[in-house]
């Protein structure tokens, strides 16, 4: 059974802008070798934290729409959990609903 996912990354400040699209491609990378589809990427920019986070105030934000049938992403969850260069990362799963009126569920209907 298919699932929608969006997966939210905020890089670390300190990473320059050049290198941010490695830090993008990496976790691309890490997302596809565990079998899943990226329906689509947007780097929302380099953008201010509401409060300070490991004594940063901004970072770059990045976001996923994913499709797989792997439950959670398991390897993508720890790996986002233990990389340097990545403040905090939220991965969560779309509501079926949600994912048809987005296209992310192809030949699916909302009930």
């Amino acid at each position: 059974m298919k699932r929608a996912y969006e997966l939210m990354v905020i890089i670390d400040s300190d990473v320059t802008a050049a290198d941010v699209d490695s830090v993008v491609t990496r976790v691309a990378g890490l997302v596809e070798n565990e079998g899943a589809t990226i329906a689509s990427t947007d780097n929302w920019g380099r953008r201010e934290f509401a409060y300070e986070i490991n004594h940063k105030t901004e970072g770059t934000y990045v976001v996923w729409q994913i499709v797989t049938e792997t439950a959670g992403l398991p390897v993508v969850e720890r790996q986002l959990r233990i990389a340097d260069d990545i403040v905090r990362h939220k991965l969560f799963r779309l509501p079926e609903r949600e994912a048809i009126r987005r296209g992310l569920l192809a030949g699916a209907t909302a009930e």
